[in-house]
């Protein structure tokens, strides 16, 4: 398995594997399953797991921490704080909470249910504008000295607040959503990133299914995928945004590859400290998804995808999702 660093010196393997669909509610019926794949990712060489406290809640740490019972050793798992959950219960009060005790009693919880005696990578899941960042960092940089946490993350930051955290606790990533399909971090935040040796761990790489090439205008959505709500997912959208589809078959038919591993290997040739984060409840999947480490683009293939300038219609997420999330 390829192997990529964030910021400075979190070795990983070059694809990452997010838990979160796994179980965002508090039952997950195909648990056994999940877990079985989690561990197969660790015979195919993946080392670096992602969940979050506010996944279920809880219930995912808990099944990433069942997981890897045995082989903690040979995995790096990222978990995050950040969002409002009461403690004691469980409940997720809405809104996010980066205070100080509430971070300290986060990573307690976390530290608890995946059954290990330290975070290998600990992010702020949203900036939380009620708390200086500085105060944030700081919480972290004491957990690290305490050895619960090994690095520290942002999710989804803006640039001045990454850089006001690394001033006081040197961030070792940034996760936020980049693809072929969400390129506005290529603005403001990459630049900052590559300035500070801070690592990119993009979430959504496949932009929620869509550049696998599965999903067409005529797809069904059910009411309750979340996708259905998602303006770039409307059927005009995906009907405009087809054109990118066809741009992804036509350069994996020269490399005897999906559309799907196009996507990831053009995230791969972007930055060496760029660690593509996929989600995938089928070993099919991520078998293929594996397969993109052995898909090199070469300059032609960059420049046509430049050259084609394709616009993706529609936002990125529902309206009030995006005030709600500070994005």
């Amino acid at each position: 398995m390829q192997k990529r660093k964030l910021g400075r010196g979190l070795e990983v393997s070059a694809l990452s594997l997010g838990a979160m669909g796994y179980g965002k509610s508090r039952e997950i019926e195909d648990r056994a399953q999940m877990i079985d794949l989690l561990r197969k990712a660790v015979d195919l060489g993946m080392d670096f797991f992602d969940t979050a406290e506010v996944y279920g809640p809880w219930t995912n740490e808990e099944m990433v921490g069942e997981a890897f019972v045995g082989i903690r050793d040979k995995v790096k798992i990222a978990t995050k704080f950040g969002w409002d959950i009461d403690q004691k219960t469980g409940e997720h009060r809405g809104g996010v909470n980066s205070k100080p005790a509430q971070i300290r009693s986060a990573v307690e919880g976390s530290l608890r249910r995946l059954r290990t005696d330290h975070i290998d990578l600990c992010y702020q899941h949203r900036v939380d504008l009620e708390v200086p960042m500085e105060d944030v960092a700081g919480t972290v940089k004491e957990l690290i000295a305490e050895g619960k946490v090994r690095y520290f993350g942002l999710s989804e930051a803006g640039a001045g607040s990454i850089r006001r955290a690394h001033a006081v606790q040197p961030v070792a990533a940034l996760q936020s959503e980049y693809s072929l399909w969400t390129r506005e971090p290529e603005a403001e935040i990459i630049p900052t990133l590559e300035e500070l040796g801070i690592g990119l761990v993009p979430f959504s790489p496949l932009g929620k299914g869509f550049l696998t090439g599965k999903i067409d205008a005529s797809t069904p959505l059910e009411s309750n995928d979340f996708r259905s709500t998602i303006p770039r997912f409307a059927p005009e959208a995906r009907e405009a945004n087809q054109a990118l589809i066809d741009l992804l078959r036509r350069i994996g038919e020269r490399h005897g590859a999906t559309p799907a591993q196009v996507a990831l290997a053009w995230l791969l040739a972007q930055k060496p400290w760029i660690v593509p984060l996929f989600g995938t409840r089928r070993l099919e999947r991520l078998e293929e998804n594996l397969g993109s480490l052995a898909v090199t683009l070469v300059d032609d293939d960059m420049s046509e995808i430049e050259a084609a300038n394709i616009r993706i219609q529609g936002a990125r997420y529902p309206e009030d999702v995006m005030r709600r999330s500070g994005l």
